[in-house]
């Protein structure tokens, strides 16, 4: 594999499950994942209290450990780019060097244990690749098994590095005496918590902190949970997506009163958390409450994640102008845009050349569609991507660039302004959206009214650049009688592009409401 395209697989031990990821850099694609797997191995089963790992525990982690190898070498990945950190239990076991001794005798892999700043820290490197940090502090947190990670951070840097031995495994061991627990059980868990947060709350409450973000499998699962019970598909993408207080509640209150059995039937638990949810939602209900939040984001990104940038940084030297992040001019959301058209073998030039006419067009319409800036964000980068449907086939490739968008795993956008981008590519040739087209019909309105205008704006805009050929310059739009007057400033004679754009003006004409003349400067 030569340095270009690298490939390397991270592996996190931690206290419940042990994970890995295999990942392609390169080819100007960025960090594209190849595959994952877990394995719940439960290595700090009974280690909590007594400090020593089980040895079943111990040969299932080995054996869990040659699987993960055997995988990505079938997936190219050369040994000595194959990462492996041990997290809570195995940092805290005091035979955590016979354990890691079989690892390397077995395996050859050599595990290093991180400490619990280094974990905060790796996972504050995958966040910030998935979900964007704004200039105000936001607050991450990841549950583990055995310890949960608080940062604060902005996109400027970290305000806050900080681990508690409060995972959900070592609750449940230490706390979770009765199933369905007490109120007496749920009060003392929930006193010990707030003694545990009390310095990240402090620090957090002196920085204003009003966001939080989540990673980890379990806020992970309560997320699905409660789209399972809003009756929201449960496998759409989680990354970017929120849950608010109060649809926070609605679940804890469901599930809190139900012994083992009873949670098992539940819809969008992943069994081998019926146990470890309820320390997981009394936890998450004290960090609302603590931190005095009104909504958590969802970040697909963590610790495994954090340990691939951070190696490709400093132990592969990818100069950080190559990897999204605070010490990087990129940010995440066009860099992700960017990664995806690669991967599609996307045309570049005439993408950024119809991005550039369509957001010209939004800037001289605004005095008729009256949209928010955010929606010329998502107009660009639904402009950038509006053709890399080709990649599966011409016909329909419209309807191809929709399916892409919004599977690609695009990271730094929430669930509904993927939405948006892909209804607008959708849009952009063929019929115009319709309350017949039913992901159309089941928008909010307020993002079908944008989806209606950035469609017709990039329709237009695809229209001139017709010929391919970056001729058109700049655009000014004049208001005459009860029309408006598009004048184009052009290298050459733009007849090809005016024949294109006259064919296809007549959506944002009906959305508008206004016809549309369209002349050389």
């Amino acid at each position: 594999m030569t340095t270009d395209k690298l490939r390397v697989a991270a592996i996190d031990l931690g206290t419940n499950s042990f994970h890995m990821i295999v990942v392609e850099y390169g080819g100007g694609k960025g960090i594209v994942e190849i595959d994952r797997v877990k394995d719940m191995i439960c290595i700090g089963r009974g280690s909590i209290s007594t400090k020593m790992l089980d040895e079943e525990a111990m040969q299932s982690g080995v054996a869990a450990l040659k699987n993960f190898l055997v995988l990505a070498l079938q997936h190219g990945v050369a040994p000595e780019n194959v990462i492996a950190f041990a997290t809570s239990a195995i940092r805290e076991a005091r035979n955590q060097d016979v354990f890691l001794r079989k690892v390397r005798d077995e395996t050859g892999l050599k595990v290093k244990v991180i400490s619990g700043r280094e974990e905060a820290e790796f996972i504050y490197y995958g966040v910030r690749n998935a979900v964007q940090l704004g200039v105000e502090p936001d607050l991450l947190f990841d549950i583990g098994g055995g310890s949960v990670e608080f940062v604060i951070a902005t996109r400027e840097g970290v305000q806050l590095l900080e681990s508690r031995k409060i995972g959900v495994a070592r609750m449940l061991e230490r706390f979770v005496p009765n199933d369905p627990m007490t109120p007496s059980d749920i009060k003392l868990l929930e006193q010990f918590f707030a003694a545990e947060m009390v310095s990240a709350v402090e620090r957090a409450t002196e920085l204003k902190v009003h966001r939080a973000i989540a990673s980890s499998g379990t806020a992970q699962n309560i997320a699905r949970m409660i789209r399972s019970m809003s009756g929201v598909e449960s496998d759409l993408p989680l990354n970017n997506s929120v849950f608010t207080r109060s649809e926070f509640q609605k679940l804890y209150r469901a599930v809190l009163p139900l012994g083992s059995a009873d949670r098992r039937k539940m819809t969008g638990l992943d069994e081998k958390r019926v146990d470890l949810i309820v320390p997981g939602l009394i936890l998450v209900d004290m960090i609302f409450r603590c931190f005095n939040l009104s909504e958590i984001v969802i970040s697909d990104y963590a610790l495994r994640e954090g340990m691939v940038l951070h190696y490709l940084k400093h132990s592969l030297n990818v100069s950080a102008s190559k990897l999204s992040g605070p010490e990087s001019e990129l940010d995440i959301r066009r860099a992700s845009v960017c990664e995806l058209g690669c991967r599609c073998d996307w045309d570049r030039e005439h993408s950024e050349q119809v991005a550039g006419l369509a957001l010209q067009l939004f800037d001289v319409l605004g005095f008729l569609h009256g949209l928010e800036p955010l929606y010329r964000e998502l107009l660009e980068y639904a402009s950038l991507l509006h053709n890399i449907g080709t990649f599966i086939s011409i016909s329909s490739h419209h309807k191809h660039s929709q399916y892409i968008i919004l599977n690609g795993e695009l990271r730094g956008f929430s669930p509904s302004e993927i939405e948006v981008m892909g209804h607008v590519a959708r849009y952009h040739r063929k019929s115009p959206p319709s309350e017949k087209h039913l992901a159309y019909s089941q928008l909010r309105p307020k993002h079908k009214r944008a989806v209606d205008v950035l469609s017709g704006i990039l329709r237009l805009a695809n229209g001139l650049e017709r010929g391919h050929r970056r001729n058109i310059l700049s655009i000014e739009a004049i208001a005459r009688g009860e029309g408006v007057l598009l004048r184009l400033k052009s290298l050459y004679e733009p007849d090809i592009e005016i024949w294109a754009a006259e064919q296809l003006k007549s959506w944002l004409e009906c959305v508008l409401q206004k016809p549309f003349a369209i002349e050389s400067a």
